[in-house]
């Protein structure tokens, strides 16, 4: 609760044993009376310039919201921080724009305050001045540099709640302030069409508040004819669905309805989220002249129980009215239906449940509870394409052909999300695809024993590989970029069209490769940390693939002439078998070359070597007993990575019993006692030109 003025006795003269908060209370209350000489007199007796009073007001705070320009210099003066919040996290300046006063945001500029800081609500001083009618102040701070376009912020938790996202232009649409709004379009080239975290435009902020008394119904008509003439777009919907023609049915304003009629790109019964369409509505509210307009505009009258709603209301004209354009009383009932999807049942059973204008045979509702992804060109929403759950994107039919035919050149692909149908309508393109249950960021969220990243990164490998084959770098490889669908298939998907054309362009391919290796490790990492925080110092390094993983980003990091085809056999998509197979083997692959000094050479490098005293490491009874094999010649192994190999394939060949009680699995014996064994002969190989055909192994696909 704000400190309110108090008369003059609550604001006396100081006393000695009065604490600093007595003194911060009073000299707020001065302020706000403008009592210049008790202000003087609380600041000589000891009063803090910078207090705080009740919810964090200054001094100088107070000052500005009294009005009170010399009040506020002699703060200033006397040391007030101009940069200090109350507990809502608004300034000064920021209380300045409220109050109009130019020569105080002047002031309060002039002190270096960033003219676009907000408070903990999002709101900035140019968004207070328009959500006041404080025009001249709204003026003076577009020509220091406000950003007119600027949308509200708001913590990452009221997001999620869908709020904020407001402009100035909302915010004098909402309060009916018609000639702020003709300045912020007309001066300032404030945009129409953004729109908040609801989905709603300047338009629908203008409709929603717009008929309470007469002055708002009035100032309201005004500001949607100008919002009209202008171009705004007339489909944004309320937070509930409702189009901007519902909205003005709801005003019952004739005018208004006639207006966005007149727009071709109105869609005349599109319907809320219950179902209601604009004539629904009038006939709802009892309004016989909006009703006709809107029969004799072609709305259907064959969804909603019309008449019996006329008849409720003793309406007989409107009854007459709907019968005459053809409505009558047909009761409606759904077959029961249960959708396949998980994740999206509920929203997909109101969907099939609500009338819904069809776009050909395609049902869907483009508002905020039913978008399941964002774009950076709009949202993805849910759909069902006869009975087929679909997500649906929706775009101008220039820009969906494109998009159409980049998807149908997909359909081959395995892990490139595919086009199932498309539908045109009233100069957009809907493009359905294959419904997914939650992208790669939401998928990692999973119990950790239900997520198999090997796999996962096995398919977003191919998807990427699959993209390159078409000729394209996607250019934006994140997690919210593959979606997983109810069997756990990964898919990639290029909504946002940052795509580029690979030929003659081997950087783009080397950017992907590089955005590819974070992935990795965002994978790997579980997403616990945002995709441009996570590093390699997150991988755990007690993890059977750490080596392998750490050699496979680095790879991808610094590409070399295997490409993404050669990395997707990458010894970290190997089973432990099939590490453990290729290590016994290298031995009879090379003790019969005529060059297997060169091969030795590489292999037992001492600088490089991983394991340059293995013999030290390894248990010393499995060591005796391979050296010291029964009836056998006795053999010795040095501490060559060659021996080491040739220990293992012949531990393996010649199984000894005594040896593995020891060991147990060999496999798992020596890949935990070596982990960096692998990595280290493969690279040793393929390193070779002469040998490198020995690292080529495929892993089986699982």
């Amino acid at each position: 609760m704000e400190p309110t003025a108090h008369s003059q006795q609550n604001a006396s003269t100081p006393t000695s044993a009065e604490t600093a908060e007595d003194l911060a209370f009073k000299l707020n209350a001065a302020l706000r009376d403008s009592n210049r000489k008790l202000v003087l007199e609380l600041l000589e007796n000891g009063a803090d310039v910078n207090s705080k009073a009740e919810s964090g007001w200054t001094p100088l705070q107070s000052a500005v919201q009294a009005n009170d320009e010399d009040l506020v210099r002699l703060l200033l003066d006397r040391g007030a921080r101009p940069h200090d919040r109350k507990d809502n996290g608004g300034t000064a300046f920021i209380e300045a724009a409220i109050v109009g006063n130019v020569n105080i945001l002047e002031l309060l500029l002039d002190r270096g305050l960033n003219i676009n800081d907000h408070d903990d609500n999002g709101f900035t001083a140019f968004m207070e001045a328009a959500w006041y009618g404080r025009e001249e102040a709204l003026k003076f701070l577009y020509s220091k540099g406000a950003n007119v376009n600027l949308s509200r912020a708001v913590s990452e938790e009221k997001a999620k709640l869908h709020k904020g996202g407001g402009t100035a232009l909302m915010d004098a649409c909402k309060r009916g302030k018609l000639s702020v709004v003709k300045s912020l379009v007309q001066e300032m080239g404030a945009d129409l069409n953004i729109c908040d975290k609801k989905d709603r435009n300047a338009l629908i902020h203008a409709l929603k508040e717009g008929g309470r008394t007469k002055e708002e119904y009035e100032s309201a008509v005004s500001i949607v004819h100008f919002l009209l003439d202008r171009g705004i777009d007339v489909n944004s919907k309320d937070e509930c669905g409702k189009t901007a023609l519902i909205l003005a049915v709801e005003m019952q304003s004739s005018d208004l309805v006639k207006a966005l009629l007149e727009k071709s790109e109105i869609n005349i019964d599109d319907a809320d989220e219950e179902g209601n369409t604009a004539l629904m509505v009038a006939v709802e509210k009892n309004n016989y002249d909006i009703a006709k307009l809107l029969c004799e505009k072609g709305a259907r009258t064959d969804v909603g129980n019309l008449i019996a709603v006329a008849n409720r209301n003793r309406a007989h004209d409107m009854a007459r009215l709907l019968r005459h354009h053809h409505a009558r009383f047909v009761p409606e009932t759904l077959p029961d239906w249960e959708p396949h999807s998980k994740r999206w049942r509920e929203q997909l059973k109101k969907l099939y449940r609500i009338y819904r204008p069809m776009v050909g045979k395609l049902k869907t509702f483009q508002y905020v509870q039913q978008r399941i992804q964002d774009t950076s060109q709009g949202g993805i929403y849910l759909g069902l394409y006869g009975r087929t759950e679909v997500a649906v994107k929706i775009s101008r039919s220039t820009e969906g052909d494109k998009e159409k035919k980049f998807f149908e050149r997909c359909s081959n692909c395995e892990h490139l999300l595919k086009l199932f149908q498309f539908e045109k309508d009233r100069g957009y393109m809907y493009l359905c695809f294959p419904l997914w249950e939650k992208n790669l960021e939401e998928y990692l969220q999973e119990p950790e024993d239900q997520v198999v990243y090997k796999d996962a990164l096995r398919m977003i490998f191919q998807a990427v590989r699959e993209l390159h084959s078409l000729g394209f770098a996607h250019q934006d490889l994140h997690p919210s970029n593959f979606f997983i669908d109810l069997g756990g298939k990964i898919y990639l998907a290029d909504f946002d069209n940052k795509r580029m054309s690979i030929e003659g362009k081997k950087e783009c391919i080397n950017s992907d490769l590089k955005a590819l290796s974070r992935l990795v490790l965002y994978v790997l990492t579980r997403g616990r940390k945002p995709l441009h925080q996570v590093s390699i110092e997150d991988l755990a390094a007690d993890s059977p693939d750490y080596n392998e993983a750490l050699d496979l980003v680095n790879s991808l990091v610094s590409p070399d002439e295997r490409g993404l085809e050669g990395l997707s056999k990458h010894p970290y998509f190997w089973s432990k078998q099939t590490r453990f197979k290729f290590l016994k083997s290298i031995w009879n692959k090379i003790k019969d070359l005529p060059h297997q000094k060169a091969v030795f050479r590489a292999l037992n490098s001492t600088e490089c070597s991983p394991y340059p005293r293995w013999t030290e490491e390894i248990d010393k009874d499995v060591l005796y007993w391979m050296e010291n094999p029964p009836k056998i010649k006795p053999v010795k192994y040095t501490n060559n990575i060659t021996d080491l190999l040739r220990l293992i394939r012949n531990l393996d060949e010649h199984p000894n019993f005594r040896i593995s009680r020891i060991t147990g699995d060999h496999a798992e014996y020596f890949l935990k006692l070596f982990p960096k064994l692998t990595i280290y002969v493969y690279n040793s190989l393929r390193q070779n030109p002469k040998y490198s055909h020995f690292a080529d192994i495929q892993e089986p696909s699982l």
